[in-house]
């Protein structure tokens, strides 16, 4: 039992990680030319609200025993992975700025 949950975690995880490479990058919106910094910004913290969203509404329905534990584990494993990358932008962006502060005029 706890070997197939602990590849049902393994497979959320990987289908998490193969889903945050498919988030367009910088570079491919400057192709575009049509989508601004601000539009990707937006996009990505929607599609994060997302994903947070579906994982509450799969442990309301595995606590209320109508949820299988399979999709409650992917959905908590790809909402673990969408926080992650999204402290680590915004660690960055943090960072970023401080650097911005400490140049001289």
């Amino acid at each position: 039992m706890a070997d197939n949950m602990m590849a049902s975690a393994a497979a959320a995880y990987a289908r998490s990680a193969a889903e945050m490479n498919k988030l367009p990058s910088l570079e491919s919106t400057k192709e575009a030319g049509e989508q601004d910094f601000s539009d990707l910004l937006k996009q990505a913290v929607q599609e994060a609200a997302g994903i947070g969203y579906k994982s509450e509404r799969m442990s309301l329905a595995a606590a209320a025993g109508s949820a299988d534990v399979n999709e409650v584990i992917t959905a908590v494993a790809e909402a673990e992975v969408t926080l992650q990358a999204v402290t680590t932008v915004r660690d960055r962006v943090i960072q970023a700025y401080q650097e911005i502060i400490k140049m001289p005029i």
